[in-house]
């Protein structure tokens, strides 16, 4: 096996990046050719993001080696769907020892995340996980503990941050244009298209997503984490289920067998996306998989409502909120400082005319769209005894506002490039901004107020760790 320095190793791990986790070139790993990569979980994050997209914009720096599901249905569309030529394994641990892959990309369930990336670990290869790294503190402990252990890098980062508006953000914040931050207001609204369509899959359980309160709100908790420069300290949290699961008027199996079709305000016609037929409803004789599950049937548990106070250990006070039944999809976030005030927002329907429809916002989000045309998104930056400031911050709609295809590029073009603003996270980001979705939970469920150092043995910075 290739060597590399300590220093080199720790240049690697410094570089881990974004809302998703992150591969990186050959040659920031000691090597002088094509990293050798695998893919475990072929679902539509997988294939697509952490798929296709690195196949056709990275030919000369990886290759895949072996994808692996326990669905082998999916396995033979993703490969085909990926353009890849490599065999298929539904045993995880056989593709690691048959191909020796040098990263393993993970896409499972979120509640199996740490299962591969503990066995790739071990096997002695660097792992890179979607977000987000895990589910409860037991297994980010677990992940950490082997980390540490086998001396491989694990790679989890956030794309959210890469986007020109986030950076902008961080931008004047970093420059202390509003002074020292006392408190932040934070809300997010999933539209009911978007975010119904998380209680129509697995993310509806909690043993298989750990809530939204992980799954979805670890994106907007590193950006907290991020936008702040300091770790969470205590978590106090509101929740509760009073929308979807067993609240609805009438259930079914799945949208498409409903006798329910014509009053259900959420009914889905799966049939119309061929893309989600041939991966999801083509396969699901072979693990039960029903991709257009019932909204309103009793097994979901999750909440889908949320409000949590985040005390961080500079002191900071941070309100959020996360709405998933919302007529609109967007967010909306305020800084307050000693020196001023900083508004952001994004998709607020009565602050810009927007012709995007509701149902299509969340699919030109996730489009990895080659089109690089610019759009102006304002922000406020009001300062103390002065006027304010409206500032137009070029931006994009497509691939996370632009955060996907930066991500990329920085890894794997130009991974030496100076980074003021700290995009690249590590896997002590990725484990903070899941714990504080794991102290939400536990604070609902006991009604206490709950320290972020209980959780694990990471104890939080005021100034976050470079």
């Amino acid at each position: 096996m290739t060597t590399f320095s300590r220093r080199d190793f720790l240049y690697a791990l410094s570089m881990l990046a974004a809302g998703t986790a992150v591969s990186m070139p050959g040659t920031a790993f000691g090597m002088q050719r094509r990293l050798r990569v695998v893919l475990v979980g072929t679902g539509v994050r997988g294939i697509s993001f952490w798929g296709k997209r690195l196949v056709e914009q990275y030919p000369d720096l990886l290759e895949f080696v072996g994808l692996s599901d326990i669905n082998p249905g999916r396995l033979a569309y993703a490969k085909t769907y990926m353009g890849v030529n490599c065999p298929t394994f539904v045993d995880f641990d056989e593709m690691v020892q048959q191909v020796k892959p040098d990263l393993i990309i993970v896409c499972t369930k979120d509640s199996t995340h740490h299962e591969f990336i503990i066995k790739g670990l071990a096997a002695g290869c660097d792992v890179l996980t979607e977000k987000p790294l895990t589910t409860d503190e037991v297994k980010a402990q677990a992940i950490l503990d082997a980390e540490r252990k086998y001396g491989k890098n694990l790679i989890v980062g956030f794309n959210y941050r890469w986007s020109p508006y986030m950076t902008k953000i961080k931008e004047l914040l970093q420059q202390e244009e509003i002074g020292d931050i006392t408190s932040v207001d934070f809300n997010w609204y999933l539209n009911v298209h978007h975010g119904a369509s998380y209680f129509r899959r697995w993310h509806g359980l909690m043993n298989s997503g750990g809530s939204l309160w992980i799954h979805k709100a670890t994106h907007h908790f590193d950006l907290l984490n991020w936008w702040l420069d300091a770790e969470p300290e205590e978590v106090f949290a509101y929740g509760a289920l009073e929308h979807y699961g067993s609240n609805g008027p009438f259930r079914g199996k799945s949208c498409r067998s409903c006798p329910h079709k014509q009053e259900c305000v959420y009914y889905w016609d799966i049939t119309k996306d061929s893309h989600s037929m041939k991966l999801y409803v083509e396969n699901e004789e072979h693990d039960g998989y029903i991709r257009d599950g019932c909204v309103y049937r009793h097994e979901i548990d999750i909440y889908d409502k949320m409000s949590a106070q985040i005390k961080y250990a500079n002191n900071v006070v941070a309100n959020y909120s996360l709405t998933t039944y919302s007529p609109f999809e967007g967010w909306r976030i305020a800084f307050n400082g000693h020196k001023g005030r900083i508004e952001a927002w994004l998709d607020i329907p009565w602050m810009k005319n927007d012709e995007l429809d509701q149902e299509s916002l969340h699919a030109a989000e996730m489009e990895q769209s080659k089109n690089e045309d610019m759009i102006h998104e304002p922000l406020v930056l009001y300062k103390s005894w002065s006027d304010y400031k409206v500032i137009q911050v070029a931006s994009e709609r497509s691939g996370h506002g632009g955060g996907d295809r930066r991500l990329h590029d920085k890894i794997f073009k130009d991974k030496h490039a100076p980074d003021p603003y700290g995009h690249a996270a590590g896997v002590r980001d990725g484990a903070m901004s899941i714990l504080i979705g794991v102290a939400a939970r536990k604070s609902i469920e006991t009604g206490a107020p709950v320290k972020i150092a209980s959780l694990t043995d990471l104890k939080p910075m005021p100034k976050r760790m470079a």
